[in-house]
């Protein structure tokens, strides 16, 4: 069997990275940036951090922000046009998810324009040319979007989100700055933080897991889950810290891992909470989180013992199932200690059908270890109902 491992040419990581962008672009002869940014970002000043020092090199700049929290369709069409109407030769995307997915489908349709609807992209497209020329910088620490092969795209008109994989459409360049995460308000660093450790535990039972990924993955439960609560705590008082920067680094090498291996059925069934309620993403894939542990747990024990040692349990004397039992218990006590709700907001009977059908058709799923039934989905999804 051949794994195949992609990752960023290059990444930066520490305080101050993203005085390296400048000379990242006009090393390769870059003149002109597209940057892409959420509103939000734009609005208290983060974006600007980054602008700044372009304007200081005199790189040309033209900012697009029209970005959902949830990206759709028409933002990636809509930024097609802004980009190509600024002639932009290099994208530079400041954010978290929505904006470097945004950013990621947008260079790739600006490279390979046959793919201009968006719907094609879902899945793994056979895009031709590799997208714009891009660097990462993430502002938040959970969905590791700077380094992985994949991206989400809603689609409103069918409401539904859809996952592409591509190897194109990594960035060149990951700058991961935890400076730049700094106003990430409390709640956001809990959600992303979850999601972050979300990916690590997906990623470690997939079934595509291999000694190289499970080596990402088991630092990155490690650091997250014993970072997260500083990182949230810090968040909460405005006093900076050492568990941000560490989040910062764990979130990476989770994406590291699970771009390269795929996820399970949590993240499938967090994308259709998504679509249907609008549901930030790391707040259902935390949700669900030990709901689909202890679904996958009569396949995977093994190494779900193996999760509850690197987030810090002592399983010394206990039995394998114990040991899963006691992962999936430390799972549940951090979400509850960063204040992740248990319930769904919206969510009722009569949706629970085509909410199985949608996560059963979404990307994610084929990665899961077991197998699952429609009625198993649905009854997984009810356990988040309020």
């Amino acid at each position: 069997m051949v794994n195949r491992f992609v990752l960023n040419s290059i990444s930066y990581h520490g305080k101050g990275a993203i005085k390296e962008i400048p000379g990242e672009l006009t090393r390769r002869g870059y003149k002109n940036a597209f940057v892409c940014s959420d509103p939000d970002l734009v609005k208290f000043g983060v974006t600007k951090k980054v602008t700044d020092l372009l304007d200081q090199a005199g790189i040309a700049y033209t900012l697009y922000s029209e970005i959902k929290p949830n990206p759709t369709i028409k933002n990636v069409q809509d930024g097609v046009a802004a980009i190509k109407a600024a002639g932009s030769d290099c994208i530079v995307a400041i954010g978290g998810g929505s904006s470097m997915d945004t950013a990621k489908a947008i260079g790739i349709i600006n490279e390979n324009p046959e793919f201009a609807d968006v719907r094609s992209l879902e899945g793994v497209a056979d895009t031709k040319k590799h997208a714009t020329f891009t660097i990462a910088v993430p502002t938040t620490a959970g969905t590791a979007a700077e380094v992985t092969i994949n991206y989400v795209i809603t689609d409103p008109e069918k409401v539904r989100k859809f996952v592409c994989v591509d190897t194109n459409d990594i960035p060149e360049v990951a700058v991961v700055d935890p400076d730049m995460m700094a106003s990430m308000p409390a709640g956001l660093t809990a959600a992303t933080g979850m999601d972050a450790l979300t990916h690590a535990i997906e990623g470690y039972t997939t079934k595509g897991a291999w000694e190289l990924s499970d080596m990402f993955h088991y630092e990155a439960i490690n650091l997250i889950s014993h970072n997260l609560r500083d990182a949230y705590a810090e968040a909460k008082s405005g006093n900076p810290g050492s568990g941000r920067e560490q989040m910062a680094l764990g979130q990476y090498i989770a994406g590291m891992g699970f771009s390269n291996v795929g996820l399970g059925i949590d993240h499938s069934m967090a994308h259709t909470l998504s679509a249907h309620y609008d549901t930030p993403h790391g707040v259902a894939c935390a949700m669900l989180l030990p709901i689909s542990m202890e679904f996958n747990k009569p396949v995977v024990a093994e190494r779900q013992a193996k999760i509850a040692e690197a987030m810090g349990v002592d399983t010394t004397g206990m039995s394998t199932d114990a040991a899963a039992d006691a992962a999936i218990d430390a799972v549940r006590q951090l979400s509850a200690d960063v204040n992740i709700p248990k319930t769904c907001d919206g969510l009722v009977e009569a949706d629970l059908d085509q909410l199985a059908t949608d996560a059963l058709n979404d990307a994610c799923y084929p990665g899961n270890p077991r197998e699952a039934t429609h009625d198993q989905v649905v009854e997984l999804f009810r356990k988040i109902m309020a």
